[in-house]
């Protein structure tokens, strides 16, 4: 096999058929020998019907149903599990970006001489609390974590075998795709995309944005904990010197701390601190239970995949 295509669905009726029709285009574009593997992320829609019968039409696609929704990132792995081309064209079905791309990161993956090219967005799209937003997520990321994550990088990539080998090798749990991408290495190129004018609603809620910066945070640094001991040791600094000096206040001038404001507003802050670093940690230790069970990140339910002989 010489080319995959991976996606998923999820709320994806509106645009399935469209992605395919022009996913198809793009990869006949480039050879005969190509797949579209489609992982069905329990999307609530008609996604998946509407996916089948465009897949009793041609041999080019199977589609993996998973039993239930797992995860935008889990389904993408699944996904690339699946795949066998040689080259793996990753994209999204929603049509944020033109399937049309494929043509364009083929030409710069030859003449890079590179093994990933993936899109990026030169300034982010949306609204002014998402892009604010968006932008402090990459920067806390990018000062947290060891490997500097691309700024505003997208889904869209095009890999050769031996990245999406390596980076296949990555089984846990909580799968951060964007840190995966960057620690698997590789001779990696970023091109410049716009994405469409007219994009469907996100997904993605604030709930679910802001658990995706906690998860990426926790998942590839230590640093958080880190911050925390050197915390703890400059507030019993801090303590430390306050004492002297209320020591030195009641000694030399004899002089006494007045007033009780200031003691509870030590204890508040101290104890809210004490909690916020207890609850920390608490994040750390339940990916470490979470992975010591070994769980698979998906199941799925039902491979469809139909060949020409059984077309109807």
């Amino acid at each position: 096999m010489e080319l995959s295509i991976v996606t998923t669905l999820y709320r994806s009726e509106a645009t399935i058929e469209d992605f395919c029709r022009r996913a198809m285009d793009a990869a006949a574009a480039l050879t005969p020998d190509y797949e579209i593997v489609i992982v069905d992320d329990g999307s609530p829609d008609h996604s998946l019907e509407r996916a089948l019968a465009i897949a009793r039409q041609t041999s080019h696609i199977r589609i993996i149903e998973l039993s239930r929704n797992f995860g935008h990132h889990k389904a993408l792995m699944t996904g690339l599990d699946h795949s066998q081309g040689k080259l793996v064209f990753m994209i999204d079905s929603d049509l944020d970006e033109d399937p049309a791309l494929l043509s364009r990161f083929h030409e710069k993956l030859n003449t890079d001489d590179a093994d990933v090219i993936f899109g990026y967005q030169e300034s982010r799209a949306g609204s002014v609390g998402r892009r604010v937003s968006g932008g402090v997520a990459f920067w806390i990321i990018n000062k947290l974590v060891e490997h500097k994550i691309p700024d505003n990088h997208l889904t869209v990539r095009l890999m050769r075998r031996e990245y999406v080998d390596a980076l296949r090798l990555h089984r846990e749990r909580q799968t951060i795709m964007g840190g995966l991408w960057v620690i698997t290495g590789f001779r990696q190129t970023g091109v410049p995309i716009e994405r469409s004018a007219s994009r469907r609603p996100s997904t993605y809620s604030f709930a679910r944005r802001w658990k995706l910066l906690i998860d990426s945070v926790t998942a590839f640094s230590e640093v958080p904990l880190v911050m925390i001991f050197y915390l703890g040791l400059g507030i019993m600094g801090l303590t430390a010197l306050v004492t002297l000096w209320v020591l030195s206040a009641r000694l030399v001038r004899g002089d006494d701390l007045q007033g009780w404001v200031s003691v509870m507003l030590s204890v508040w802050f101290l104890g809210g601190l004490a909690i916020f670093c207890i609850g920390l940690i608490g994040i750390y230790v339940s990916k470490i239970f979470i992975e010591t069970k070994n769980r698979p990140y998906t199941i799925v339910r039902r491979v469809h995949a139909f060949p020409k002989k059984d077309r109807a």
